[in-house]
């Protein structure tokens, strides 16, 4: 399977012109084969909106969904993007998983971070869902999710083999340990593929970290981007990785029974 990432900067409040970023990278990445392309955290929207998240967020059903499925189908990949998901009154930090056939998945990020997410959305109460994608086991998180080892490690015990987390990390040392440490390690404790896409640049009063990575079940980087708009590729082959599972086979001689979780 050939994933490519998408690390963009988000053009902030207008839909329309990052879908349109999103279009190009498709069309980029469709063009040197990939099977799947993700992007960063809301994406489609840009991050730093504060309130207006609630006048431009949309229905699963939505326009803006439409358009990524246009997308999905025309550069006959899947596209994972995130956007800010309306459901009656609630307002959720969401991503979606669109396959060029029509069939889509979601999910909502379960832990938000900061005054300004938790003003703006709902925190997602669905325990994240395992998936079958170009033939490998895939899940979602959302940024924040993935600094919570039990959280990587519950989808991992689903079956997972592959997890997306579009993100929005912003710049700061204790930052980039997240996207240089923390995310390596939880592919490597796991024994699963990351794909960690962020956005990049400025927006308002936001300054993010870039360092988007696919990292393998090693927790070696098989693609690193720095801190300007990059789209990466990487092939991801999980048989490569049987010997390194064998040797340190955590999720098979875990015992639950001496953790007070």
């Amino acid at each position: 399977m050939l994933i490519s990432l998408f690390q963009m900067q988000p053009v902030s409040g207008d839909i329309a012109e990052n879908l349109m970023k999103i279009a190009r990278a498709a069309e980029a990445a469709s063009d040197m084969g990939a099977d799947l392309l993700v992007t960063p955290e809301l994406s489609t929207s840009g991050y730093a909106l504060g309130e207006l998240f609630d006048e431009i967020a949309e229905t699963r059903d939505g326009a803006l969904i439409d358009a990524l499925a246009d997308i999905a189908e025309t550069f006959d990949l899947a596209i994972c993007a995130g956007f800010p998901e309306r459901e009656g009154d609630a307002v959720y930090n969401s991503a979606v998983l669109m396959r060029p056939d029509g069939s889509r998945e979601f999910y909502r990020k379960g832990h938000l971070y900061g005054d300004a997410e938790r003003a703006a959305f709902t925190p997602g109460n669905d325990i994240p869902h395992v998936f079958d994608l170009c033939g490998m086991k895939t899940s979602m998180l959302i940024c924040y999710d993935v600094e919570f080892p039990e959280y990587v490690r519950s989808v991992a015990l689903a079956g997972a083999e592959l997890v997306l987390v579009p993100t929005a990390l912003p710049a700061g040392v204790i930052s980039r340990r997240v996207a240089d440490a923390v995310v390596p390690t939880r592919a490597f404790e796991n024994g699963v593929f990351i794909v960690y896409s962020d956005l990049c640049g400025s927006e308002n009063s936001a300054e993010y970290c870039g360092r988007s990575v696919i990292v393998g079940p090693d927790g070696d980087e098989l693609a690193r981007a720095g801190a300007r708009e990059a789209l990466l590729v990487a092939e991801v082959e999980p048989s490569a990785y049987d010997e390194c599972r064998e040797q340190n086979p955590y999720l098979a001689e875990r015992r639950s029974e001496l953790y007070r979780l």
